[in-house]
């Protein structure tokens, strides 16, 4: 794939990371606003602060990010102006590449995600009522690679 690069996302990158995730909870009729922009913001940066931030940028500037500490995907989100281009399976192809194993959550709601997912070898390992996370909201957890708990 050409037109694209791959980096660590800087501090300045916080809004831009934080405006991808904000505009797919706006987007998803499913998803609630359980947190304000200046929330979002915040907390995009603090995972940027940790170094978990790999971001991809295009012509147009930032088109994604994936957020992983380890073997944990915290997050994964492309900008819809930038679906389809297989910038989600790069960043997710350098975390494989990272690590042994992989594993991650997402909402039963997501079924995307899971196609997505289950398209780059992962496999349900668990699913919950959701009374564990933020959202409340079913989820379900996927392994790769060497099964991490």
């Amino acid at each position: 794939m050409t037109g694209h690069s791959i980096r660590s996302a800087r501090t300045t990158d916080a809004g831009k990371v934080a405006a991808i995730l904000s505009a797919f909870i706006d987007d998803t009729p499913w998803m609630p606003r359980i947190h304000t922009r200046a929330e979002d913001v915040s907390f995009a940066g603090s995972l940027i602060d940790r170094g978990w931030v790999t971001i991809v940028e295009d012509a147009e500037g930032v088109a994604g990010f994936i957020a992983r500490e380890g073997a944990m995907v915290h997050a994964l989100y492309i900008a819809e102006r930038a679906r389809g281009r297989g910038y989600g399976s790069d960043l997710l192809a350098l975390a494989q590449n990272a690590t042994e194993g992989l594993t991650l959550w997402t909402f039963e709601a997501n079924t995307k995600a899971q196609a997505f997912y289950l398209a780059h070898g992962f496999a349900e390992a668990e699913r919950t009522d959701g009374a564990g996370n933020d959202e409340k909201l079913p989820d379900i957890r996927y392994v790769w690679g060497k099964e991490t708990t």
